[in-house]
């Protein structure tokens, strides 16, 4: 098989707007620290020196949210409250939702702001392909050449309501985008707000997700990457945060070789 990366790393090298704390202890740092643990913990003493070139392991300690880089949102994440009952965390989530057939639409011309599901329907035309019930529907933007810039989280597109409820009626489950949120850039919707008044324009796909359960892949990579709009697999399994409303996840797309 061929497999396409389709993920954003956690890197704290690069601008987030809630900055990753990374630090590593060194495989030299932890043998120490292992001797003190056995020391202080187990009154046990332990000559690190007698390891080889006097090293045990490293440990890598992060500090970020459960939003950084590529990460599937649970229903729960959109409210505490929904119509179908209670939102689901990230752990509770069938796991078949996440290792289907995918489809990816290219919506890349589109200025900042949202698309409608006219223009999805048109992309459904275009490819000659319409999302099938569980399909992982990935958006393509162009959103992800900014990664890592203030930039990426003010400039791309989402999806208005309309166009995540065609999604929805389709049986689709997953919606995955390439930017860093599958609605429209925060300040883009705050001041359509104030200039319109509608509160329809705040947040319309999370907030769907308290009248409808499904998931939100966010901030995918590579989706230029992938050969054809159909005829791939999507792997995006979100890690087991127990009570969480989101997970991280190592998304690919998965072909025939």
């Amino acid at each position: 098989m061929r497999i396409i990366d389709l993920s954003t790393p956690v890197d704290a090298g690069v601008w987030e707007p809630n900055p990753i704390e990374h630090t590593v202890m060194s495989p030299a740092e932890g043998a120490l620290h292992m001797a003190e643990a056995m020391r202080t913990k187990h009154d046990l003493e332990f000559d690190p020196a007698v390891l080889p070139g006097g090293e045990l392991l490293s440990l890598d300690f992060l500090r970020l949210t459960s939003h950084t880089g590529t990460h599937v949102d649970a229903p729960s994440h959109y409210g505490s409250t929904a119509a179908y009952g209670r939102p689901r965390d990230i752990d509770e989530l069938p796991l078949d939702w996440f290792v289907r057939p995918g489809v990816v639409l290219d919506i890349s011309d589109a200025p900042v702001g949202t698309v409608g599901s006219d223009r999805l329907k048109l992309q459904f035309d275009r490819i000659d392909y319409t999302p099938r019930p569980m399909d992982v529907v990935l958006l393509r933007t162009g959103a992800a050449r900014l990664s890592g810039t203030p930039a990426y989280f003010t400039d791309f597109v989402g999806l208005d309501r309309s166009a995540t409820e065609l999604l929805l009626d389709l049986g689709v489950r997953v919606i995955g985008t390439d930017a860093f949120s599958l609605d429209a850039p925060f300040g883009h919707m705050i001041r359509t707000y104030q200039r319109t008044g509608d509160t329809g324009v705040l947040w319309p796909a999370h907030f769907l997700g308290r009248e409808r359960e499904y998931c939100q892949i966010e901030r995918l990579n590579q989706l230029e990457q992938l050969p054809a709009p159909t005829g791939f697999t999507v792997s995006c399994l979100p890690v087991k945060i127990r009570n969480a409303g989101a997970g991280w996840a190592r998304a690919v797309a998965i072909l025939p070789s």
